[in-house]
């Protein structure tokens, strides 16, 4: 059965879903990625510090996946999704006072239930009804092509906006002009996310009922999903895969920091890897469904691997910058791949349409977790080793989590080969 919000002729639905899908992340992680030296300049941060609000984030994240994955089961996307983007554009005030770092920890905190008790679980929800049973590979290809491209869009007008309200070159402006001409970028941020919501709650097609009545009770649904097999080894898929995003938040810091890139030119190289995701998206989308989709995954873990491997062994330094741009797109690649499509797999591992937002949820506390334990740890040891020591010892954590990855999806493989052979014995039987 279609969901209405994504029905045939409701183009304009799907696009606001997408736009939705990643300027509601602008605010707490897009800026941060982008701009992460003049962030942290800007702020007066530590890499541990910026890490440990991401582990604020996190936290809160973690029981909002479980209990928001339920009420998407439950009510309308629309709804879900323009209250979402409003709340969280709010937050967007709050940061452009600079405040103390204590606000900081309690805005980061309401930004993970804003951004994902009422959001993650309609938009995962909404983007496989879109799939259907045929083109999972597609629709969250295309998700993640979209959400790509609005964050390049977003971090390359964000840059623009940063350079114009610049009084003098990067070079010699001081850190009140910088912290002025950044208000302006995080105050624009906060402007599109909001409109963003209007259009979402007045234009975004929905017939969709209050409540799905197949559903049943939220404890019955949690137990149901824990019983499936395939739902722990997307778990283990997708923490890999996010620690492997996790990593792209690093890649203008090796910029300024190894490569000695300017701050603007930092910048630049953190949307320019932005720039990889939609590219490698709507490759995955094209490719996926003439395939399964574990087959792509496993090969997204094997190219992360090989990338994250060049950066741990130190073989990227100073005056390098073919090897440097060559390494951090295959990482991209690889880590963009694996992103768009882990969702999809649910098609693959036999998890009930019905049973979606709470599988989301279950799903995405544990794949999500590197929101509180990565972000610190990648801080502390930024910190504690300066210069390209701190940033190999990154690369070595993204090496072992591409290993785990790898035999997990290689399992998961194995299991809906062995479920697909059992089902045509069965055929053949009856």
């Amino acid at each position: 059965m279609k969901d209405p919000v994504l029905k045939k002729g409701s183009f304009l639905s799907i696009i606001l879903l997408i736009l939705s899908g990643e300027l509601v992340f602008l605010l707490p992680y897009v800026l941060a990625r982008v701009f992460r030296p003049t962030f942290l300049e800007v702020f007066a941060l530590s890499n541990l510090q910026l890490g440990s609000l991401f582990s604020v984030y996190g936290i809160i994240a973690l029981f909002s996946y479980v209990y928001g994955g339920v009420i998407s089961d439950r009510f309308q996307p629309k709804i879900l999704i323009a209250t979402s983007l409003f709340f969280t554009s709010l937050g967007g005030l709050v940061l452009a006072s600079y405040p103390s770092y204590f606000v900081l920890q309690l805005l980061y905190g309401y930004w993970g239930f804003t951004t994902v008790f009422l959001f993650w679980g309609a938009m995962i929800k909404a983007t496989r009804v879109w799939g259907g049973s045929e083109n999972q590979g597609q629709a969250f290809g295309f998700l993640d092509a979209g959400r790509g491209l609005v964050a390049a869009s977003m971090a390359s007008l964000g840059v623009l906006i940063f350079s114009i309200f610049l009084t003098n070159d990067i070079e010699y402006a001081n850190l009140s002009e910088r912290k002025e001409a950044f208000r302006y970028v995080i105050l624009f941020s906060s402007f599109v996310v909001f409109l963003n919501g209007l259009l979402v709650l007045f234009l975004m097609k929905s017939n969709h009922k209050n409540e799905d009545k197949s559903v049943s009770s939220s404890s019955s649904n949690i137990r149901a999903v824990l019983k499936i097999k395939s739902v722990w080894l997307i778990m283990i898929i997708i923490i890999s895969a996010y620690v492997g995003y996790k990593v792209t938040d690093i890649y203008s810091l090796y910029a300024s920091e190894v490569m000695l890139f300017d701050q603007i030119e930092a910048a630049n190289i953190g949307s320019l890897q932005l720039y990889l995701r939609p590219l490698v998206c709507v490759i995955i989308a094209f490719l996926a469904d003439k395939k399964s989709y574990i087959y792509f995954i496993i090969l997204g873990f094997i190219t992360m691997l090989i990338g994250s491997m060049i950066f741990a062994f130190g073989v990227v330094q100073l005056n390098m910058n073919f090897v440097f741009f060559f390494s951090l797109i295959i990482v991209a690649t690889g880590t963009y791949a694996i992103r768009a499509l882990y969702f999809s797999i649910m098609q693959e591992g036999y998890i009930p349409l019905a049973l979606t937002g709470t599988a989301v949820g279950l799903i995405s506390v544990v794949g999500y977790t590197p929101d509180i334990f990565a972000t610190p740890l990648i801080g502390y040891l930024l910190d504690q080793y300066p210069g390209i020591l701190g940033h190999q010892y990154v690369f070595m954590i993204l090496v072992l989590f591409s290993i785990l990855g790898l035999l997990a999806s290689l399992r998961f493989a194995k299991l809906i080969k062995k479920r697909s052979e059992k089902e045509l014995v069965n055929s053949i039987i009856a």
